[in-house]
């Protein structure tokens, strides 16, 4: 089966008595419920609920270890020592070890099996690159943290809700106020969707916009911020033909 390094993320470790805790006042996602053979996608939120960081938990013993967008490793530690007050946790980032996902055969990724497998190792044999995994993920409607960006997206807007990426049954967490109502009263009208596309500018349908491209192109697909009152009609980009990509969980 493909295997990757991630080489685009990096590794946070969280130790202490009050670690667990600590993450589930602040996450999406019922850390309580981590556990050795079970990884969880959450976001670190604004108060309005946008997506500030996109994050996998795995549990090490009691630790927790955290993958996030390599680029955005030192602006979530503030983040998180500007919180942690005088609770017992320890926020140190771990250089030696890397992220890695396999796929070709249903696996543990918390998303989605389809994904295939992710996991936390200090180094594993790779046959495949960042950009082969690009090519298996975009279909799949999976996006990365370049295409959901920082205090831009709603964290369902990015499909956080069908992508196993919140608990709508824990306690608080920053930015829970607005995610809740938007769950409850199913206002999404915008969602975060895989386009084909060959031009660039913004996302038509007709003379109206209905997107804006997302993140970086992988071969002809791209991630794009769709409203969903357009999916039907026909859609183009620059005056070429763009084709939604319709994810299997869509």
């Amino acid at each position: 089966m493909p295997l990757c390094h991630m080489n685009n993320r990096a590794v946070l470790r969280l130790s202490g008595a009050d670690a667990r805790p600590f993450l589930q006042g602040l996450l999406t996602q019922d850390v309580l419920a981590l556990a050795p053979d079970a990884p969880l996608y959450a976001g670190l939120l604004s108060p309005q609920g946008k997506a500030l960081f996109q994050l996998f938990l795995f549990a090490d013993g009691a630790d927790v270890l955290i993958d996030v967008e390599a680029s955005q490793l030192e602006a979530l530690v503030k983040r998180l020592t500007m919180f942690r007050l005088r609770r017992q946790v320890g926020i140190v980032p771990e250089p030696g070890l890397k992220l890695f996902q396999q796929w070709g055969e249903p696996g543990n990724d918390p998303r989605t099996a389809l994904a295939g497998s992710r996991f936390v190792a200090a180094d594993a044999a790779v046959d495949s690159t960042l950009e082969d995994w690009h090519a298996h993920r975009l279909p799949l409607g999976l996006p990365e943290a370049d295409e959901i960006g920082s205090d831009e997206l709603l964290w369902l807007e990015t499909n956080a809700r069908e992508l196993n990426g919140v608990s709508f049954t824990k306690g608080c967490y920053t930015g829970q106020e607005n995610t809740a109502r938007m769950h409850h009263r199913d206002k999404l009208r915008k969602r975060l969707l895989p386009l084909r596309v060959t031009g660039d500018g913004p996302v038509m349908a007709g003379d109206k916009v209905a997107g804006e491209l997302r993140g970086e192109r992988h071969g002809d697909v791209q991630m794009a911020i769709f409203r969903m009152d357009y999916a039907e009609q026909v859609l183009t980009v620059a005056g070429r033909p763009a084709e939604l990509v319709s994810p299997p969980w869509l």
